[in-house]
Parts: structure tokens; sequence; C-alpha cells
């Protein structure tokens, strides 16, 4: 039987995920909350983070998935001016308190999965 708290979960294709483009939302139930989540791409990789600033626990998005400042090279808090480093979400500037929660990702067959963990489910209905 498969452990629930480590599975690969369908999220989009590859090439919904474009290079210091729109992000990809999702949910996510993290320790317990149901939480806002999104992937990006940055440097031909794809990453993912919870969508919530670590200085107050608000979503980075200055407009819907929009989450990358407009040079593409940051994550960009738009309620506090945050900046996390895309690659790894460790606060660059700003009134960060640590960096974004990181969400692991796998890409095959032109797919991209996130992963649970034991503090990262999907949403029950």
């Amino acid at each position: 039987m498969p452990d629930p708290a480590n599975t690969a979960i369908p999220l989009c294709r590859a090439s919904e995920l474009v290079d210091g483009g729109q992000a990809v939302p999702f949910d996510v139930n993290y320790a317990g909350q149901t939480c806002r989540a999104f992937a990006i791409r940055y440097e031909g990789q794809a990453h993912a983070y919870l969508n919530r600033c670590s200085h107050v626990a608000m979503e980075l998005d200055w407009q819907p998935n929009r989450v990358f400042d407009d040079s593409g090279q940051w994550l960009l808090c738009a309620s506090h001016g945050a900046a996390y480093q895309p690659a790894t979400g460790e606060c660059s500037g700003g009134p960060c308190r640590g960096g974004l929660v990181k969400i692991g990702l796998s890409e095959r067959d032109g797919l991209v999965f996130w992963h649970s963990s034991y503090k990262l489910k999907t949403i029950e209905f």
C-alpha cells in the first residue's frame, strides 16, 4: 500500500510553468490548515512553495498568479516587499522572518507532481 505521507499528486503540464512567468496555484493542507500554494519555473527548474509570506501570513501575489517581480528574478510579497530567492525560497531582503515553505516537486512524462509529506497533505472533501 502506498505511503499517504509521501505521495506524488499531479499538478499541471510541465509546459504550463514558464521561466519567470505566472505561477500555477493549488491548495494543500499544511499542518492541519487549508493553504494556497504555487508552483513556478526558474532557470529551467520547477519549484513550489506555500503562498505565505514569512513576515505576515499573507499571499504573495500582486495580481492573481503573479509572484515574480518585473525582472523575473525574485519572488516578491506584494503587501510587504519581502523578496525571496525563486530556487530556494530563502529571504533575500525586506521584512522576512525566514524563508518560504518549500514543497517537493518532480517532473515526468510532461507532467509536474507535488509531493505530500507528514505536514503537507491533499485537501479532504
